[in-house]
């Protein structure tokens, strides 16, 4: 009889945390921001993907929680052996000690090292990257978390934004890893730029005083290349919200826009059709049969796949 009446409540609160799921588009900018960095990590720990995106989507609530914000901690670590920066915050307890970093990339670093260098989490390692149900199970079991739930939560969150995608994964974009990991604050603070994805390329929106040189510093890319991927001189003037893309466009828009042409609004440029659907210029005239010198008009329907 206990027996039944434990797996009824197993099932309710299953029901009920999966009721509770819903997609968030803060946790999905979360994973485009870190998914690489998650990869590169298990290429060299043997950790899945999965296990460490949602642990970082969990632990520090997207990256927004006050303690990933101000001490760049995205794992939850606490100060137990640990002799670099700290900040303190009500936990289980008042005013606990927890571990500060000045990056990402050194509390994804110190994330993986805290698992495979405890004698606590060993018996994880034996298990397949890909099985991150016993990882969830597993963390729970050895003490990682005192939330009853903190297994299902886990699971819930990479089986809804399909996180387990990513644990057969052998290889990874270095670039993103590289700039997302070494911000020197959250993804979401104040001076550095989100970094967006979108047709296999990456992007940001320009502020107010950007410059190629200055985006270019802040990314690790030269300012010629970045006006190049761009189309533009390397000395022209950005205006705010100006998409800069970081890599070189593509010849063709999404996929989902292969029977979706684009109505022509006032003010737009092929310039600017070019720019909102990540497409090299020349190939949107291409697609078009458009001679270079062509004036578009209000209410043109053009091909952008």
């Amino acid at each position: 009889m206990k027996k039944v009446i434990l797996l009824l409540l197993t099932v309710i609160i299953s029901l009920g945390l999966s009721a509770q799921a819903r997609w968030n588009y803060q946790y999905q900018q979360y994973i485009n921001q870190y998914k690489d960095l998650a990869i590169e990590q298990m290429l060299r720990y043997h950790i899945p993907a999965s296990i460490t995106l949602a642990q970082g989507l969990l632990e520090s609530r997207a990256g927004l929680s006050t303690m990933t914000i101000r001490s760049n901690n995205h794992f939850g670590i606490k100060c137990h052996g640990w002799t670099g920066g700290t900040f303190y915050q009500d936990d289980d307890d008042v005013n606990e000690c927890f571990r500060a970093y000045d990056n990402a990339y050194d509390s994804y670093e110190d994330h993986s090292k805290f698992l495979v260098n405890s004698q606590r989490y060993r018996s994880l390692f034996s298990l397949d990257v890909t099985d991150y149900k016993g990882w969830a199970y597993g963390l729970k079991q050895c003490g990682y978390a005192t939330n009853p739930n903190y297994a299902l939560s886990l699971i819930n969150i990479i089986q809804l934004y399909k996180l387990d995608e990513f644990d057969s994964q052998r290889n990874y974009d270095k670039f993103i890893a590289r700039r997302t990991g070494h911000d020197r604050s959250s993804a979401y603070g104040v001076g550095l730029h989100p970094i967006y994805m979108y047709n296999k390329n990456y992007y940001l929106k320009a502020r107010s005083g950007d410059t190629f040189k200055s985006i270019g510093k802040e990314v690790d890319i030269p300012r010629r290349a970045l006006a190049r991927y761009n189309e533009r001189d390397k000395d022209d003037i950005l205006s705010p919200g100006d998409v800069v893309y970081l890599k070189k466009k593509r010849r063709k828009a999404d996929k989902a826009y292969k029977k979706v042409p684009h109505i022509v609004k006032p003010g737009q440029s092929m310039y600017d059709i070019a720019q909102i659907y990540g497409i090299r210029l020349k190939y949107l005239y291409k697609m078009n049969n458009l001679p270079p010198d062509y004036q578009i008009k209000v209410g043109d329907t053009l091909r952008v796949r």
